[in-house]
């Protein structure tokens, strides 16, 4: 079965980090740009950062520029967004998606269709 894997979520305060991972099954990632989204309660689905296959252009949203990082490993066939500074607005579920390399290409990071979707990982910022 053909499918992305999220892992990494959990609680985490206010000013600190997580790196969460997105992992393909049935599948090789290198071929696939990549992003990240997440969507919190009662709020409309948001682009947070895409990778290109290879990595070498990335788009990160203003929301979280300067605190997020998306990174990919093609070896390990995994692809990483690392998250510090967390801020209670950063509380939602986080879900990795294959991306359009056209739409990244002008610096959007817009789900293909088709494309793969992850389960989610829940991130929750809270004191």
């Amino acid at each position: 079965q053909l499918q992305l894997v999220e892992s990494g979520g959990g609680l985490v305060q206010p000013g600190g980090s997580l790196r969460l991972s997105c992992a393909a099954s049935g599948f090789t990632l290198d071929a696939y740009p990549i992003g990240w989204f997440r969507q919190a309660p009662g709020k409309e689905r948001e682009g947070v950062a895409c990778i290109s296959n290879s990595g070498d252009r990335t788009n990160i949203a203003d929301s979280v520029k300067g605190r997020f990082t998306i990174s990919r490993d093609n070896a390990e066939n995994t692809v990483y967004l690392q998250m510090n500074s967390l801020k209670p607005e950063d509380t939602a579920v986080y879900y990795c998606a294959t991306v359009s390399p056209l739409k990244l290409m002008f610096r959007l990071c817009v789900p293909s269709e088709p494309g793969y979707w992850g389960q989610g990982t829940r991130v929750t910022v809270s004191s």
